[in-house]
């Protein structure tokens, strides 16, 4: 998919673009937040280990890694708000059918390919959202909106890892029953409300954005055809191999967030795996106060300071203090394991210390993808590309991390995820710059 211009074909529409970004975004999110992570602590509320339950989760973000390449396709028909609203209804039908699903004596059956389909639904959302943001905003507005549409972004997870995992654990302790009478039932019941309340809300944003949201523009070179769409895509694969030194950012694209990737199932097990496992014996509303609220607040205040920070010193004297601040702050968990302390206070504190240089750190990332990365004739697709890299880490890692803690135990698989940001280092030390800061194209949007 070619770099389009960002031209608005409704100018009767003026609607402030502030009603459609934040909760366009917000809806995004919590998608996506729902079925690659959320699900994860559902299955091992449900009694999966932890090799299953991450595994599982993490297969889910296959649809988001390769959204690339089907991307040119949904420019093909109707308009990129046709695309959001249907996604988005199906979304809303599809997490109430969970809630209906998790009724039947096999529902295992039927979630794990309803979570696959709706995976790609979500991923076409991405697409289609990011194509309206692109497409119905000039750069200024694009450049003005950018940190609305990050926040907005953000207020996702915490919607979903914080709010609803909390509400999980609150419904499983406090509201339903056993028929013996006492409290604590079995979690389907807690989990069945929590998706139809995602369900709910997934279908008042589609109502919302079909009042408020802009088509979207067309841009010139939006294929006609599936032959066409084919060949921007295949040529969109052979320009971005043709960058100099693109297996460097290659290897950087899918290795800076290494550590993160071994974290992000993991670290919440740990949280609420008993003591004889090697845990710290949480309840899910706890976890979902800690990751929710101030796991996720230090995500966003590190996010801040790390953009402030860039753009005083520039990338390219920082990116490896910035590597630094994702990776060396995972000893938390390393420690915490090894002291398993019972202070919810120091719990948190670790949590907060892990989340913010993790948001600090990471804004090196996205930041290297749009400045060196994605430049070029398909700016857009290869930003995409450079994103689905950092999907695939995800993916590998969270796959394999539930296993690997079964065999090593939580402090040895602690040990392994320090000795795992090795990669990372050696990745971000010869990433290459091939662009000068001065002279850096406009920002890119994720695709």
């Amino acid at each position: 998919m070619k770099t389009m211009k960002t031209i608005n074909t409704i100018p009767t529409q003026r609607r402030s673009p502030l009603l459609w970004v934040t909760s366009g975004y917000f809806t995004m999110a919590l998608g996506y937040v729902m079925l690659t992570s959320v699900t994860a602590i559902m299955f091992k509320n449900l009694g999966m280990d932890n090799g299953r339950a991450a595994q599982y989760s993490s297969m889910l973000i296959l649809a988001y890694t390769i959204k690339p390449l089907f991307a040119p396709f949904v420019e093909m028909y109707r308009t990129k708000k046709f695309f959001v609203l249907c996604a988005q209804l199906l979304m809303g039908v599809g997490f109430a059918g969970v809630a209906l699903a998790m009724a039947l004596p096999d529902y295992m059956v039927v979630l794990m390919p309803l979570f696959w389909l709706m995976s790609f639904i979500g991923a076409t959302q991405d697409i289609a959202s990011d194509g309206v943001y692109v497409t119905s905003l000039d750069q200024r507005t694009q450049s003005l909106y950018c940190g609305i549409q990050s926040l907005s972004w953000n207020i996702g997870p915490i919607v979903a890892s914080g709010g609803l995992v909390y509400l999980s654990g609150y419904l499983h302790t406090h509201v339903f029953h056993h028929d013996a009478g006492r409290f604590g039932p079995d979690w389907i019941d807690a989990w069945r409300v929590v998706f139809a309340i995602v369900a709910v809300v997934t279908l008042l944003m589609a109502a919302w954005h079909a009042k408020v949201m802009p088509d979207g523009a067309r841009a010139p070179s939006t294929p006609t055809s599936v032959a066409a769409a084919a060949r921007i895509l295949g040529d969109s694969f052979v320009t971005f191999f043709q960058k100099p030194q693109v297996w460097r950012m290659v290897a950087f694209a899918f290795l800076f967030r290494l550590s993160i990737g071994l974290l992000e199932k993991i670290g919440p097990f740990f949280m609420v795996d008993s003591a004889a496992q090697g845990g710290l014996g949480m309840s899910n509303e706890l976890l979902g106060l800690i990751y929710g609220t101030y796991g996720l607040a230090a995500v966003l205040l590190g996010s801040l300071l790390g953009g402030i920070f860039v753009a005083r010193r520039g990338l390219q004297p920082t990116l490896f203090l910035l590597c630094c601040a994702v990776n060396i702050p995972n000893v938390t968990f390393l420690l915490m394991s090894i002291w398993r302390p019972d202070s919810l206070l120091l719990i948190s504190a670790g949590v907060i210390i892990e989340k913010f240089f993790f948001g600090f750190g990471s804004v090196g990332f996205m930041i290297y993808l749009m400045q060196q990365l994605a430049p070029g004739k398909y700016m857009t697709t290869h930003y995409a590309f450079g994103t689905g890299l950092m999907g695939l880490c995800g993916m590998v890692t969270g796959v394999i991390s539930g296993h690997l803690e079964q065999r090593l135990g939580y402090v040895g698989y602690f040990t392994f995820v320090m000795v795992a940001t090795i990669p990372s280092f050696l990745a971000c030390w010869y990433a290459p710059f091939n662009i000068a800061e001065e002279t850096r194209p406009a920002q890119a949007r994720p695709a």
